[in-house]
């Protein structure tokens, strides 16, 4: 690890601390690293001047960064050393032109003209503007039919579009095509005034308004120097874990739909709302939009806010525990949950798969006890009991983190004395030439921001990952040898973002 640099989750470094490696030093840290059971957090490209660089973040038990100059092709590390490399370099080929050499499977990830202006790096002749314009994946023989499912779906889901090679009901292949709401968030980002930095960020994906916005919001206070409250980072946290729970509980309901049992389903749907409520009894958005800003928060949680949440939880967690035992003692939904779409340890290893998909195949990673931010380091881990990285184990770690987030938004509660105050987005002076790296645990897992500042303090580069970057390619696995009617109830036990992808 001579060659690279260890940092801290949100910590503020100079670029020129950044170790810059030639190329070969640079692949073959990245290779050694992985093979160690290392992990990705971020790999990408950006120009830097007239040259293309690569920046990579990586990460054990610590934190490490490394980056080099790159010309117009690489040796794909994909083909050479890990899975966990291929959607990166796909999407680094995507975004500035630049080919991984060598790598198994290129073809575009969002479908967008590159931001270099360079030529096409994918070796086709139409447009790359039309997402699932590409030959797929085709698998031959006599008894092999395909079904396209998507992008327009029947439901209110967002688009994508699922293509299975089938044997009979047996899916053999499953190739998932995305990039339908490619909206160029990461470009806009260095392109907008400072202040709409927040509001974008809080739309990277619905469902995780506080998880991305608070990575953003962490950033630039790294970069402005900017210190938060206790009371607010308390209330940073309540909003993360009010997210995480109305999420998971959301889902819990879904997967109950999903096999027929429907009490339940109507139960978690009802609570669902409780907890978007609180939400909105915190800043005044059911989605957690306007909370977190850099500094703080922009609501202050008064005696009102905090009685009404303390009230609410004392009533409604015994009633999840009760529909929690309904749900998970019916030996008709564990007929459908136990063995269906499973992941191997190994292979989720091999994938670099994150958040409760992670964790339910016996991967323990959570930001909030490796890298933890806010008050999470004053705060008890969780732990996984059912690890088998089927439907059941991710709906067993889903009930887990439930009531762990309970427990936690009480002793947040029980501390919180209301001494903070509220505070609005300004325009702030960043710190120039400098790299800060974020990351916090999203309801689905790791959500991380990196941000790089030219010599003036004006944002150069902002690369955004959603834990569905990782987790996509889990779910395609999981339809591996398993009946094609199990396809919804695999999705859901996944459940990713669609826009957070796309970014």
């Amino acid at each position: 690890m001579a060659d690279l640099l260890r940092i801290t989750n949100g910590e503020r470094i100079p670029r020129a601390a950044i170790p810059s490696l030639a190329l070969e030093e640079f692949l073959q840290a990245l290779s050694d690293f992985v093979k160690a059971d290392g992990y990705i957090v971020q790999l990408f490209a950006y120009r830097d001047g007239a040259s293309n660089r690569l920046l990579a973040v990586l990460r054990n038990e610590a934190l490490y960064v490394a980056g080099t100059e790159v010309g117009d092709s690489f040796p794909s590390l994909t083909k050479t050393a890990s899975k966990k490399f291929h959607m990166f370099e796909r999407e680094i080929a995507e975004q500035y032109g630049i080919r991984p050499e060598g790598h198994p499977w290129l073809k575009p990830v969002r479908y967008h003209a590159n931001y270099a202006g360079r030529p096409d790096v994918f070796g086709n002749d139409y447009s790359v503007d039309i997402p699932g314009n590409y030959d797929y994946f085709t698998v031959e023989g006599e008894p092999i039919h395909e079904v396209a499912v998507g992008p327009v779906h029947a439901g209110i889901i967002e688009p994508g579009h699922f293509r299975f090679q089938c044997a009979g009901e047996e899916v053999l292949h499953l190739e998932i095509q995305l990039g339908y709401q490619h909206r160029g968030i990461e470009k806009m980002l260095t392109q907008v005034p400072q202040k709409r930095l927040p509001i974008i960020c809080e739309g990277i994906a619905g469902d995780t308004s506080i998880g991305h916005n608070l990575c953003c919001c962490q950033a630039i206070e790294a970069l402005a120097g900017l210190q938060v409250e206790k009371g607010a980072s308390m209330v940073r946290v309540i909003g993360l874990e009010l997210e995480r729970i109305a999420n998971h509980i959301g889902d819990l309901g879904a997967l109950s739909g999903d096999v027929a049992f429907n009490p339940p389903a109507a139960y978690f749907g009802r609570m669902r709302g409780e907890f978007l409520n609180l939400l909105q009894v915190l800043c005044g958005n059911r989605f957690g939009k306007g909370l977190v800003r850099p500094g703080g928060v922009a609501h202050i949680m008064g005696a009102e806010q905090h009685g009404l949440i303390a009230k609410k939880l004392v009533e409604i967690t015994p009633e999840i525990k009760n529909v929690c035992d309904l749900l998970f003692s019916a030996h008709t939904v564990q007929a459908r949950f136990d063995n269906t779409g499973p992941v191997p340890l190994e292979l989720a290893k091999e994938l670099g798969l994150v958040g409760y998909a992670g964790r339910a195949c016996g991967l323990p990673y959570d930001v909030r006890t490796a890298f933890p931010t806010e008050r999470y380091t004053d705060l008890p881990g969780n732990t996984n009991a059912t690890t088998l990285g089927d439907v059941n184990s991710r709906a067993a770690v889903r009930r887990e983190e439930i009531m762990h987030s309970l427990s936690l938004i009480e002793m947040m509660l029980g501390q919180h004395k209301g001494e903070h105050k509220s505070v609005q987005m300004q325009q702030y002076q960043l710190a120039p030439s400098s790299l800060v790296v974020t990351l916090n645990e999203g309801w689905r897992g790791e959500v991380s921001h990196c941000v790089l500042t030219d010599d003036a303090g004006r944002i150069q580069r902002y690369k955004i990952k959603d834990p569905s970057f990782h987790n996509w390619t889990g779910l395609a696995m999981s339809l591996r040898n398993q009946e094609i009617s199990d396809f919804p109830l695999c999705n859901k036990s996944y459940n990713l973002s669609y826009c957070g992808f796309d970014l």
